[in-house]
Order: structure tokens, then sequence, then C-alpha cells
């Protein structure tokens, strides 16, 4: 199972970062205690994002999130890519690298989505090999994120959970467990959210993340959830992180909002809030869990 060693985050509230809000998370961050980057938002040559980039980590912790190695495809990783991965976690010593349960690459083509998986045995074995890969690369573990769904597939032979762990116990890795995207998932194909929690192996999870998602409907009126991060945390998928908290102690745990970005202090709010749910679970978890307790950080 992953090394909560190498995992370097406090067991506080973070948020992707947004440029808009450098000079209010400068002057005063609330109760944000480290940022999210997209990896590749950061690929480039000097300039503005990365001077401001270099000022943040001066102050914060950085997680480092990929969006576009496409762990699960069927072809081998870009190596330029990886190049390109290698030298920004180089440049920038993140306390985390993470990278999705997906793929977004087939041949030449790129699309910008990140596509579900069957999961079979064969499966298995190539993110398996991809994700050594990526480590052996980086010379660092990274962590997994599971996926949003909108539907499944006939030919999988495991449940996410268990396919999940075994990618763990094969390669080292750690998870990170989205919220946002079990409460989404589990709408959409019709399981019960705290049940999927309750069979994850949270002790490999080193990071939590939260987002917003948008109602819909499918083509036969039944609910629908999309995962757009672009509106406040919904009320269940608060309830749903304090169950996860309830049971694995406290961990760091992010708010994503990547589209229709907020104000600061709207953003800021919802840190507190999950400031409010890792207090709570502190509170049931005696002593909170070391190295990264809300104490151990100023």
């Amino acid at each position: 199972m992953f090394d909560a060693r190498f995992n370097a985050l406090p067991d506080r509230p973070g948020v992707g970062y947004k440029s808009q809000h450098f000079s209010a998370i400068m002057d005063d961050p609330g109760a944000v205690a480290w940022l999210e980057i997209h990896a590749e938002n950061y690929m480039g040559a000097g300039g503005r994002p990365l001077a401001q980039l270099r000022a943040l980590s001066d102050r914060f912790p950085i997680s480092v999130h990929g969006v576009g190695l496409s762990i699960g495809g069927e072809g081998p990783l870009d190596p330029d890519h990886l190049a390109r991965l290698r030298h920004l976690c180089e440049w920038i010593s993140p306390a985390s690298f993470s990278e999705h349960l997906a793929w977004s690459t087939h041949d030449s083509a790129f699309f910008n989505d990140l596509l579900p998986l069957p999961y079979t045995n064969a499966t298995l074995a190539r993110i398996c090999a991809h994700i050594e890969q990526v480590q052996d690369v980086l010379g660092r573990p990274m962590l997994l994120e599971n996926p949003s769904s909108y539907l499944a597939f006939t030919a999988s032979t495991w449940d996410e959970p268990d396919f999940l762990r075994e990618l763990a116990r094969r390669t080292g890795c750690g998870l990170l467990l989205d919220v946002n995207n079990v409460f989404v998932s589990a709408t959409n194909l019709g399981y019960d959210p705290r049940a999927y929690i309750d069979a994850f192996p949270l002790d490999a999870v080193a990071e939590i993340h939260l987002g917003g998602h948008d109602p819909d409907t499918d083509d036969h009126g039944a609910p629908l959830l999309i995962d757009s991060h672009g509106t406040p945390v919904a009320d269940p998928v608060w309830a749903l992180l304090s169950h996860t908290l309830a049971r694995s102690g406290p961990r760091p745990v992010l708010v994503e909002w990547d589209n229709d970005v907020p104000d600061w202090p709207v953003l800021e709010a919802e840190a507190a809030r999950a400031a409010q749910a890792l207090a709570s679970a502190c509170a049931v978890h005696d002593p909170c869990m070391s190295p990264a307790s809300p104490e151990s950080v100023s």
C-alpha cells in the first residue's frame, strides 16, 4: 500500500488554484492550507503563471494534478508529456502528484474528456504498467483518482473499489478519493454511495476531493448528474464526506471549482466548511493522524 510519508499535504482544506485568486490568497488564505494546480497549465517556459506558482510554493504545499496522461489508454504513454511532467515536478517539488483512472487518447487523437474503462484483468495489467512507468519517471509514488461514471461496462469483471485496491497493491500507488465522483456515479448507476465508501480501500487514500455537479435527466427521464466543477458542493456530498472521514480519519480535502469560478470569498467559504468537517473527524479520531494534523501546520 501507499506509504503516507510520501504525501506531504496537511490534513487540512485545499482549493484548486485559479490565477484570478492569486492576490487574495497571498493576502489572506483563510482556511486554505494548500493548493492544487493542473499540471498541463504549467508546462510552458517562464511567464507570469510560473512566477506566481513559485511565489505560492514558497508559502503553501502544492499538489500537482494531471489530466492528460491517459493512464488507462490502450497505447503507450506519451514520452514527451512524461518528460514535461517530470520537469515540472523537479522544478516545483510538489507535495503530491495525482492522475485519473481514465483514458483520453487513441493513436494520435486527443479527446478533451476523461473517458471510462471496463474493469478487466487486461485493463488492470495495462494500467499497472502505466502507473509503474509514471512512478519510475517521476521518482515518486502517484495517486490515482476514481472516476465519475455515466455508464457501466458489461465486460467488467471487477467492481471499482476492488479494482482500485488491486492497482494500489500491485504498484504501491496511493488513491485519491473524489466523493463527488462517488455520489455522481452512484446516482447515475443506481447504487448506494455509502456502501461504495464502506467497500473502498481507505487505508490507501492520501487525498480527498470535493466538487460541484449539475442535475440533468437521461433519455428515459431518470436522474442524471454531471460532474461539472462549476457549482458549490451539494449537501449530500458534504454528508458523504462526513461519512468518509468518520471511517478514514482526517485526510487532505480539496475543493475543486473549475468552471464559472466565483470570487475568492465564496471559494474560501467552501474550504472553511471542509475545515469544519475535518474538525469533526478529528474529534472522533484521537489523536488526529500524524504527521499532518491541523495542529502540525502553521
